[in-house]
């Protein structure tokens, strides 16, 4: 006897007899050739070392040693039907639920509209979102933890997919009594550099992109570190100094003259959001439809 593990296939077929009346009939019932289903029984028939079928003129019977055999066919038929039918449902569940990490900015001024427009396509999705900063994401993504990130850091680990979904500028701003708010020409690097200034956290999105900004200039001495966007401007607007931030940060705070926006020159302070992923080079699933939901705005911008 074979010490092979028989076809699964051959075993549903042999059943299939049993439940049919004929080999003909089975191979129609499990959608499998005549000629297929033949070479399969043989095959059978070797790896097991008894003869499972009668064949003859008016057609093929399970022969005493098919029918002694028959129920421990059945039970393993039943198990692998089990253990597809739990695979499905695992699957079915991964795909209803999607984990998102994104970065603070994009967190509190992109997220939401996207999340509210992916619902209404996938009201069956739970969405399990995580706000940390770029870095804490970038170890979510490659850890597994993550399906997919939305960051504004410029600088991408390697081994990440990544895809540009939106444009963002940093934005100069200070409170409406700061010596900057009357300025009349635009700031230098240095002059930013050198100033007071209100900062997120080492790490950060907008804490990478503004040193990235400025490297090559001047070297940022921040006088505060602050670890949320809107901790940045209550400080910015109690007059602890100038801040760096998103312009979806600031936007609102500039329009109802509680901020100040501040030119300046020499300093490249547009930047990108990007998608990230680990894996395959295009991302399916759930997780690539939100990636292609986000990035919808960019690409019809551009």
């Amino acid at each position: 006897m074979s010490t092979r593990w028989p076809d699964p296939a051959a075993l549903e077929l042999l059943v299939a007899v049993a439940e049919q009346g004929s080999l003909s009939a089975a191979a129609r019932s499990v959608a499998m050739a005549q000629p297929n289903a033949s070479r399969a029984m043989a095959r059978l028939e070797h790896e097991l070392g008894v003869a499972l079928l009668d064949r003859s003129a008016s057609g093929s019977r399970l022969t005493d040693a098919g029918r002694a055999l028959l129920p421990e066919a059945r039970a393993v038929v039943a198990g692998i039907r089990g253990l597809l039918h739990s695979a499905g449902l695992l699957g079915a569940a991964k795909n209803s639920h999607l984990h998102v990490g994104a970065s603070l900015t994009v967190a509190e001024y992109l997220m939401p509209g996207w999340l509210t427009a992916f619902r209404r396509s996938h009201p069956e999705t739970l969405v399990e979102l995580d706000v940390e900063n770029s870095r804490h994401i970038f170890e979510q993504v490659a850890q597994g933890s993550a399906d997919v990130g939305f960051v504004e850091s410029p600088t991408i680990p390697s081994g990440l997919r990544r895809m540009v979904v939106a444009a963002d500028r940093l934005v100069v701003v200070v409170a409406p009594d700061h010596p900057w708010a009357r300025r009349g020409t635009p700031l230098s690097a240095h002059e930013l550099a050198a100033a007071e200034l209100v900062v997120r956290e080492a790490g950060s999105g907008t804490r990478t992109a503004l040193e990235g900004a400025l490297r090559g200039h001047a070297q940022l001495a921040p006088a505060l570190e602050l670890r949320s966007n809107p901790a940045v401007l209550i400080a910015v607007t109690a007059g602890a100094g100038a801040a760096v931030l998103s312009d979806f940060a600031v936007r609102a705070g500039v329009e109802r003259g509680e901020l100040v926006e501040v030119p300046v020159a020499g300093v490249k302070l547009d930047r990108r959001i990007r998608a990230v992923w680990k894996g395959p080079r295009v991302l399916a699933g759930p997780a690539g439809e939100l990636v292609a939901l986000a990035g919808s705005g960019y690409t019809r911008s551009r």
